[in-house]
């Protein structure tokens, strides 16, 4: 014990002068670390970055400032920090190793935030699943399916993915494929369909829609009806369009034939 106290007292002593000022670097340099972790959260505000990703970036330079000053204090009290980076610096690599795939979420989710291929309120098409964008965190995106099912779905899977963004734009175009009978006037036909599209007041005049004669199919003369709607009104639009042009074909006498085979008997003589 004796000889304890005297290497602690013979340490105070060779490091007395250097305490204060090693506690001074510790003290100032945290303080300056918050500082500018602040100042760099109210650049990205006004740079009108996401939130979540203002905080995360907030908090990763506040822990890496306030590692460099303690190391700093650390080597004005005469420790060798050689040794201490080395064991950080192993740390730190076996943490990544061990993190892996939680890092590429964050690395995904980073890019995510920074790019917005989409945003809160977007109905997009990520990884396989559909839904209405609730809420993008630094590991995942939460989605709501129309029948209000909520799916987190991996940022590093959307990244490496296809994004499909189907509510990006204000408007898009409703593609219907209408069959009618190869016994019918297409010409007829098309004027039905023409003035139903006509009398529906939630498709756009321009670009002007499209009805015209797609495919000599097996069973039926295949229309195609391409009008274009407000994104926020395609289901109801697409919905109403079918029911009346189904409904001015029928009044037309023009019928919508089912899939069918015609069947021919021979008589071996």
């Amino acid at each position: 014990m004796n000889a304890l106290f005297e290497s602690v007292w013979s340490w105070i002593a060779v490091n007395a002068l250097r305490l204060p000022l090693a506690l001074l670097i510790l003290v100032a340099g945290l303080w300056i670390s918050r500082r500018i972790s602040r100042i760099l959260a109210r650049v990205l505000e006004r740079a009108h970055l996401d939130a979540v990703l203002i905080q995360f970036l907030k908090s990763v330079t506040y822990y890496v400032l306030a590692t460099v000053v303690c190391v700093a204090a650390i080597g004005q009290l005469g420790v060798s920090t050689a040794s201490l980076l080395t064991v950080l610096g192993a740390a730190g690599l076996a943490v990544g190793l061990a993190l892996k795939d939680s890092l590429s979420s964050i690395a995904a989710g980073v890019m995510l935030m920074v790019l917005r291929p989409f945003t809160v309120g977007d109905y997009v098409t990520v990884a396989g699943q559909s839904g209405t964008v609730q809420k993008v965190t630094i590991f995942h995106t939460q989605l709501s399916t129309p029948d209000n099912q909520r799916v987190l779905v991996p940022n590093g899977a959307i990244l490496n993915d296809t994004v499909v963004n189907v509510t990006a734009n204000p408007t898009r175009r409703i593609d219907l494929v209408i069959g009618i009978s190869y016994a019918d006037d297409m010409a007829k036909a098309r004027e039905v369909v023409s003035r139903v599209l006509a009398a529906e007041p939630r498709v756009l005049p321009e670009p002007a829609p499209q009805v015209a004669v797609a495919e000599l199919a097996d069973s039926s003369v295949n229309l195609v009806v391409r009008p274009w709607v407000a994104t926020s009104e395609y289901w109801p639009t697409r919905f109403a369009l079918v029911e009346n042009i189904k409904q001015g074909l029928d009044e037309a006498g023009i019928s919508i034939p089912f899939p069918q085979r015609d069947v021919h008997m021979y008589t071996e003589k």
